[in-house]
Order: C-alpha cells, then structure tokens, then sequence
C-alpha cells in the first residue's frame, strides 16, 4: 500500500481502519490486476475445488457506510486496524482475543473493566456494521459433496498472491527475451508490456 499511495505517510497505513485498509487494496486490485477476483479454496468435508468470482465494484460499494467510531453503553470505540491485528500475533485463544482487541479500541477509561460475553459479542457486531469491508466472507457450494461453507477472504493476502504471481512471470519474460536476445534485465523491463509480449511471441516461434 505504501508503493501505491506514495503520498501517505508509511506508519499511518497500519493505523487505517482495516475496511478503508480492505478498500484500498481492492482499489489496488482493480487496477492492476482486474475489475473481478478470481480464486478457489478446497472443500473441508471433501478436498472439491471451490472456485469463486466477486466484482470488485460490487465489494467497494459496501464500503459505503463506513464509520470512524462505534458507541456501546457510553463508550467510544474506534475500528479495530492493522496495527491491533499484529498485537494479536501471539494470542491463541479467540475470547482472550476479542477482548484485547476491545481494550487496544476503547477510547474512555478501561480500567478494571469486566467484559462478559455478550458485551463482546454486540461490540463486535456494531464494529462489523460500521466497518462492512474490514471482514469479507464468501458463500459457497461445493460442486463434489454439495456442502455448502462460508469463507473468509483475506484481500491482504490475495493481493499480494497476484503481486507474487506477476513477479514470476516477468522473470520469466526476462529470462526468455535476454536468452536470445542478450539484452539487458534493465532494457527489457524498459519494455511496454505490448512490446515485451511481441518479443515473447518471436522468442516461442
């Protein structure tokens, strides 16, 4: 995010909300990459395939409603962000989870506060509503087994999956047109994409 939005200071990044986090990398996406995003994830009751296609303007436009705050009995919250989810690395119990993530998040005075289970749950459903893209989930069928799951789409990760995937294919592209061609991996990259495919299609004939 820091390489597409030069003009925002890198530290503020991970201080984003993770909807408006979630928003800008689908912004990302959809002009990087495409407008859709395309995937699959395995079925846990049978290994099938599950493949999904989601618009990314149909995601963006949920996005909408997004607020800076929540209120729950009196108490400001703000939305949870980057920042607090790598707080989180070493918790392994989701309750005790939930709870820091309340605590990193309450902006009046915690002190001594005991929060029982269904405080947590109605905070975290009033934060869901104001935040629609910070947890994406995607129904599916199973085409096998019929099963049907809802998943979780971790944008973050996709993203930087299609970034790792276009890596590879331009050392690929280099590594095609220097073999033959003997040029340089900084003339090559010089290239347009256009320009580099018409080289590549000489190279493969």
């Amino acid at each position: 995010m820091s390489a597409a939005l030069p003009e925002v200071p890198p530290a503020s990044l991970a201080d984003w909300p993770l909807g408006r986090r979630n928003q800008a990398l689908l912004e990302l996406h959809c002009c990087c990459f495409a407008a859709s995003l395309q995937g699959w994830t395995g079925c846990a009751s049978c290994g099938e395939k599950m493949e999904f296609d989601l618009e990314g303007g149909a995601l963006l436009r949920q996005n909408s409603s997004l607020h800076q705050k929540v209120a729950f009995k009196g108490r400001p919250f703000r939305l949870p962000s980057s920042r607090d989810l790598a707080a989180l690395g070493d918790e392994t119990d989701s309750h005790a989870a939930a709870i820091r993530i309340l605590r990193l998040c309450c902006l009046g005075d915690d002190e001594g506060r005991e929060w029982v289970d269904q405080d947590v749950e109605e905070i975290g459903e009033r934060m869901a509503l104001a935040d629609p893209l910070a947890e994406i989930m995607i129904s599916l069928r199973c085409p096998g087994c019929r099963q049907e799951s809802v998943e979780t789409l971790d944008i973050a990760s996709f993203v930087w999956e299609e970034i790792q995937a276009r890596a590879k294919r331009l050392y690929w592209e280099v590594h095609s047109i220097a073999s033959v061609y003997g040029w340089s991996e900084t003339e090559i990259l010089s290239l347009s994409p256009a320009r580099r495919w018409h080289y590549l299609e000489m190279v493969k004939a």
